[in-house]
């Protein structure tokens, strides 16, 4: 099976997009983030046509997660038990950042958009820590109900884990996404037993996934690594190959980020 990650910045803009990246790869299951669209606004004929089911979670243009599988898609959730809304007071409500799916046999998906943080002394900031809490404790939750569970926390995570994860360290000084307290709620989530699958294959620095429209970072090779696939044990030992497709972060109308594809074998 294969299975990829895509902050895709507007499904609605880059749907040609999204259809020659499936059957370019002959993907199985693409979650998308960022997709900026209630389900009711999408055409979703194109991909229906092409043998795929698709679940999307939008509220409003902003954030947004979807699922498109070709091997089934069950069991559907659009929360994230415990996360927090958004403010975080009694106006906030719960953001369309989180769903799930089953596909295959037995894999559970999460696409997931993990909040900005905007700046540390932002309450956004707090609430993207928060959010990754709920995370790790529903990760958790789900491991120990089964320890040989299948499934894999997959998206932007907006969070860099380790200084080879951006191109300069120094330029990120007083900025989020590299901040000891983001690092270790990341940590967390992978010490709740769901290891980064795409690291082991991609050591060392440069092996980006994110580059700013801005200041020409993408040609510069400026990037970051803020994309990942989390999996349990049990999907851990069956990734066969992964890579990143920055090909997709060419030309005219990408997305500011590449897809990151893994190869599994059950």
């Amino acid at each position: 099976m294969r299975i990829a990650t895509w902050n895709i910045n507007s499904l609605r803009a880059r749907m040609e997009r999204v259809l020659a990246f499936l059957e370019r790869h002959d993907v199985d299951v693409l979650a998308l983030q960022e997709i900026k669209a209630k389900p009711e606004q999408l055409d979703l004929t194109l991909l229906q046509e092409a043998g795929y089911e698709v679940s999307a979670h939008g509220l409003n243009q902003w954030n947004g997660v979807a699922l498109i599988s070709r091997v089934g898609l069950r069991d559907v959730r659009t929360e994230l038990p415990a996360v927090p809304t958004w403010p975080e007071d009694e106006s906030g409500v719960i953001e369309a950042r989180a769903l799930s799916g089953v596909v295959g046999d037995g894999l559970r998906i999460w696409s997931l958009y993990v909040p900005n943080g905007r700046e540390l002394d932002h309450p956004h900031y707090a609430y993207k820590l928060r959010w990754l809490e709920a995370l790790r404790a529903e990760g958790q939750r789900d491991l120990a109900a089964d320890p040989q569970a299948r499934t894999v926390l997959v998206g932007d995570f907006n969070v860099a884990p380790e200084d080879d994860d951006v191109w300069d360290m120094a330029f990120f000084d007083g900025k989020t996404h590299v901040t000891e307290p983001e690092r270790a709620a990341f940590q967390a989530v992978v010490g709740a037993g769901y290891a980064d699958l795409v690291r082991p294959d991609h050591p060392g620095p440069g092996i980006y996934t994110y580059w700013d429209y801005q200041a020409l970072r993408f040609p510069k090779k400026e990037g970051m690594r803020i994309d990942f696939l989390l999996g349990s044990p049990a999907v851990q030992a069956a990734v066969r190959e992964s890579f990143i497709d920055r090909e997709e972060r060419k030309g005219k109308g990408a997305s500011d980020h590449a897809p990151v594809v893994v190869d599994l074998e059950f």
